[in-house]
């Protein structure tokens, strides 16, 4: 697969990636955590904020391979 198209497939996938991560952390966050403190809630959008790191990683890795000959 050529670079350039396995880039434009990386980027698309990490911004469907964001889109779907944010608005399910929110929504669990709203059904679960409304009742919870402050810190609780400071917590939660802590660690869930660092966790989508993990499939952009392996996203980013598999874009940056070099093209197969």
């Amino acid at each position: 697969m050529p670079v350039r198209l396995r880039k434009l497939i990386g980027t698309i996938l990490i911004i469907i990636l964001v889109i779907t991560y944010a608005l399910a952390a929110v929504t669990f966050a709203s059904l679960l955590l409304g009742a919870s403190p402050w810190w609780v809630h400071l917590l939660y959008f802590f660690f869930t904020g660092l966790l989508w790191i993990l499939p952009a990683m392996l996203i980013i890795k598999w874009m940056e391979k070099p093209a197969s000959r």
